[in-house]
């Protein structure tokens, strides 16, 4: 009797250890420099969300840079995304201003050193959040270690102050340096989690496009990043001081204020502010209310004479999309009144130069095809070959794209239209699809993660993909037949400025 009493305990205590290590592998946990964390396991992979990287921007911290996160003495769970950054959702604020977390996806935290990626989301920088983008897409069966993150957004993240107080000089590029101190975290940290801090590739598209372009010429993220995708961006969205005064006088005058009530900003309710952000970006103009800042602390000097300097040493992907500006207007939109209607409010100061190049497109194209061609150009292109010129003339292996898929749209191939064939490729692929669009999906997936894997986009799906020359200017473009194209000539406007908003 006394034995089979043994053979029972002995039984359960077996399985409870057998419980507690299956518990364990489906709850890994990792040691950062703050303290531990807690994950999940999700398709077999180890998964964490919402880990803090700076401490919550509230109160006191209010329009101030991130501050690195206190330790913690306990285990912290990291099973749930965070906050997403406090914006607009239809007429009403949502998210948090303790919003500055990251989610986590690698397939092991182990020793291996894989390559990373970190994805900055879009959004017209007043919308969106990390959690928009799914990181299983590259982990799961690419062995990368994905990242995505929040930073803060609109009036909370890029509302220029430094005129006001100096202890607020960068004040409007705190989302800016929100995606700094994720990389220093990153930094410190990643080893732990199975990725290689010598292999760390950014990759945004549109407005997170244009916050790396920014990020990429800040002194500050010297040494964090090796590789960038810049998908439908560059550096046009560094606006100057005064532009970013008059930004905040518009949502002073939102807010009932005046343009000397600006302390009032820093007490006054985040959804109070929010909701006078929504207000002013109604409509197209929207698009380019808020953005980073030559505030001389975070931006030291004009973005293309940085990159001609102080860039080298790093790889790139940039590309655009054939028929960008086809997500801004459409066949009704007014085109009796365009420039007061589509140009004044998406370009401001701006407009002028690309109104005129608009009415020479008219000569020869509908008013829609001709604003479809002027936002692309004015809005995006135009942008990434100028930055692509400058790196190119430093040697800095760039490879440029052109995203042509039309998907038997009139003007398909529109601004963002590329996302879904390099973030759902297993999706496609094993769909029932035709096969333009997995083979579109395999080209544009495999090409990002042989870059962010080697360095080098080329893979045996596609023809050799050549790296970008300025007398060449070979670019690969993804249709339904990938291909590689010498362009005739690449549009430059001299007369236009890097920013495309200016506000006088």
């Amino acid at each position: 009797m006394r034995s089979l009493k043994i053979t029972i305990r002995f039984s359960a205590l077996c399985l409870v250890v057998l419980i507690t290590l299956k518990a364990s592998a489906q709850t890994p946990v990792v040691k950062t420099k703050a303290g531990y964390i807690r994950g999940v396991t999700e398709n077999g992979i180890a998964v964490f969300k919402g880990i803090p990287y700076a401490q919550p921007p509230v109160d006191d911290l209010r329009y101030l840079p991130p501050v690195e996160h206190a330790a913690w003495a306990d285990t912290l769970n990291t099973k749930a995304f965070g906050s997403i950054a406090a914006q607009p959702f239809g007429n009403k604020p949502t998210g948090s201003e303790d919003c500055l977390s990251l989610n986590l996806y690698t397939p092991a935290a182990d020793n291996h050193k894989r390559a990373v990626v970190v994805w900055v989301h879009g959004g017209s920088m007043t919308n969106g959040s990390g959690k928009g983008m799914d990181g299983h897409a590259f982990a799961d069966k690419d062995d990368i270690v994905t990242i995505t993150i929040n930073y803060r957004l609109g009036a909370l993240g890029f509302l220029y102050l430094g005129d006001v107080d100096k202890k607020y000089a960068q004040s409007g590029n705190l989302g800016l340096l929100d995606v700094v101190m994720a990389l220093r975290w990153i930094r410190q940290n990643i080893t732990a989690f199975g990725g290689d801090t010598n292999r760390v590739t950014v990759m945004g598209e549109s407005a997170g496009a244009k916050l790396l372009g920014a990020v990429m010429v800040s002194p500050a993220s010297k040494g964090l990043y090796s590789q960038a995708i810049l998908e439908s961006g560059s550096v046009q969205c560094i606006r100057d001081s005064i532009t970013s005064k008059n930004e905040r006088f518009r949502l002073l005058a939102q807010l009932g204020l005046g343009q000397n009530d600006a302390a009032k900003l820093l007490t006054l309710p985040a959804d109070s502010i929010i909701k006078a952000q929504g207000k002013i970006c109604e409509g197209i103009g929207g698009n380019s209310q808020f953005g980073p800042v030559y505030d001389g602390v975070t931006i030291t000097e004009d973005a293309y004479k940085y990159a001609a300097g102080n860039l080298s040493g790093i790889k790139a992907i940039i590309g655009t999309n054939e028929n960008e500006g086809a997500a801004f207007t459409g066949p009704n939109n007014n085109y009796v009144d365009a420039d007061n209607a589509i140009f004044k409010p998406l370009f401001q100061n701006d407009a002028p130069m690309a109104y005129a190049y608009y009415q020479r497109q008219l000569k020869t194209d509908s008013p829609y095809a001709a604003a479809v061609k002027t936002l692309t150009q004015y809005m995006y292109q135009m942008h990434s070959y100028r930055l692509a010129k400058v790196l190119t003339n430093q040697n800095v292996p760039v490879w440029m794209y052109r995203y042509k898929y039309q998907n038997g749209k009139p003007f398909g191939a529109r601004h963002g239209d590329e996302l879904h064939y390099i973030w759902s490729a297993d999706k496609i692929l094993a769909s029932n699809d035709d096969a333009a669009k997995k083979q579109l999906a395999a080209g544009l997936h495999g090409s990002w993660v042989a870059f962010i894997k080697t360095g080098d986009p080329n893979t045996s799906a596609l023809p050799q993909w050549p790296k970008y020359s300025n007398s060449t200017r070979q670019v690969m473009i993804f249709d339904t037949t990938d291909t590689v194209t010498p362009l005739k000539e690449v549009y430059d406007d001299k007369d236009f400025p890097s920013a495309v908003f200016i506000l006088k």
